[in-house]
């Protein structure tokens, strides 16, 4: 029996609020829930669902809810399922950016922040380590994860290009001779809902073309966030190597320093791990406020980057909700995705690489920050031998930090 709109409202706004621990955590708690539990869903229609969430950009946790709220209520459905997944992140970490832009460097924070982003670390090598298992299914696979790890290390490749060209590389090796799945019923295309979602991008673009200007730093946040959502492949670690490289390297909008606190404080929210962008968009705003208050600017620029980041991944899903059983029964989709995720893996560990050498050797590998790394190589190894919940590992990680930092 399906549930009643209230009902659904409810799953979903007890789901924003207690979806702590990534993408993995949050799909075993709707897994749980809805099939397991609730029983609003079958296991096949689950998967298949999840399987298109992993193949479109964006944060899968966050685009399989709105499948599911799309299955159960329609678009409107879908939408309320993002907005109660969505809004407590955003809120509690433009908190945690207030707090990190004006007392980061008193003693007592600095020190919970430098355990924070030793777990963090962790947290990155554990999920490169668990990606690359699953990954790494072969020769090709190999190859093009180290092939990415050197064009982004390197800066060969951008981006976007490296996921193209790994998507291509596993899209041939399919042969044409495969046997098609027989192919599920045709679905009407849902072009209200793309002119909606293109409308929604299109009213904040204008309001800072008309308002700032078309070279304002409002407009170049709107449209790198804007690219940045739509090359989301392979989850928030991922697209995170690459836009360090960008907002730290070649826009200096904000340090490394600023980039590793904003994962390490996006870990302790609950919701999609890809709310580090909406840090990095404040601190953006913070650190280059122009004419306006930095208070201002900043709460302007990371609503300006959550909606960039976020509504393209919430129409891309609704658009595609109707033909997920087709997509998933095309072979050669599934070898692209499985290129791409081969990639990621080396993307991750160039993000891991760049990370870790500011946290745990800020002052060359000779001289280690020998806290740091007891804090990033404990955590690790609770993540890898014991089921403890992430949300305990990242707390001790805090007072770990405040404990070394004032021995």
């Amino acid at each position: 029996m399906l549930p009643s709109r209230g009902e659904a409202f409810r799953f979903w706004l007890k789901l924003g609020l207690i979806s702590f621990g990534g993408p993995v955590a949050q799909i075993a708690i709707m897994h749980r829930e809805l099939v397991e539990l609730r029983r609003w869903f079958d296991e096949r229609t689950f998967l298949n669902a999840l399987n298109f969430a992993v193949l479109v950009p964006g944060p899968e946790a966050l685009q399989l809810a709105v499948w599911l709220g799309w299955r159960l209520h329609g678009a409107r459905g879908g939408v309320v399922a993002a907005l109660c997944f969505l809004l407590p992140s955003v809120a509690l970490l433009l908190a945690l950016s207030f707090v990190y832009a004006l007392y980061g460097q008193v003693p007592l924070v600095a020190a919970l922040l430098d355990g924070l982003m030793a777990v963090a670390i962790a947290l990155i090598v554990q999920a490169l380590v668990r990606i690359a298992r699953r990954a790494l299914q072969g020769p090709l696979h190999v190859v093009l994860a180290v092939a990415a790890f050197a064009a982004m290390l390197g800066r060969w490749l951008p981006f976007p290009v490296v996921l193209l060209g790994a998507a291509l590389a596993g899209a041939l090796r399919v042969r044409e001779t495969q046997t098609p799945a027989a192919p599920a019923a045709a679905a009407r295309f849902p072009w209200r809902t793309l002119v909606t979602g293109i409308v929604l991008w299109a009213v904040p673009a204008i309001a800072v073309f008309v308002l700032a200007g078309g070279d304002s730093l409002y407009a170049d946040v709107y449209r790198f966030f804007t690219t940045a959502a739509l090359v989301t492949f392979g989850g928030a670690y991922a697209v995170l190597a690459w836009v360090n490289q960008q907002v730290v390297e070649v826009y200096g909008w904000l340090t490394q320093a600023d980039a590793v606190a904003g994962l390490a404080l996006a870990e302790t929210t609950p919701g999609p791990l890809i709310i580090v962008l909406q840090f990095i968009g404040f601190m953006t705003g913070w650190n280059h406020p122009g004419a306006a208050a930095p208070g201002m600017a900043a709460t302007l620029m990371a609503l300006l980057t959550s909606w960039a980041v976020f509504l393209p991944a919430v129409v891309v899903m609704l658009v595609g909700a109707p033909f997920v059983e087709r997509i998933n029964a095309n072979a050669r989709i599934a070898a692209a995705l499985a290129g791409i995720t081969a990639a990621v893996v080396g993307v991750i560990a160039s993000l891991a690489i760049a990370f870790g050498r500011g946290v745990l050797f800020p002052d060359g590998v000779a001289q280690p920050n020998l806290s740091a790394l007891a804090i990033a190589a404990t955590a690790f190894a609770v993540l890898t031998l014991t089921r403890v919940d992430v949300a305990w590992v990242i707390a001790g990680g805090a007072l770990a930090g405040l404990a070394l930092g004032f021995a």
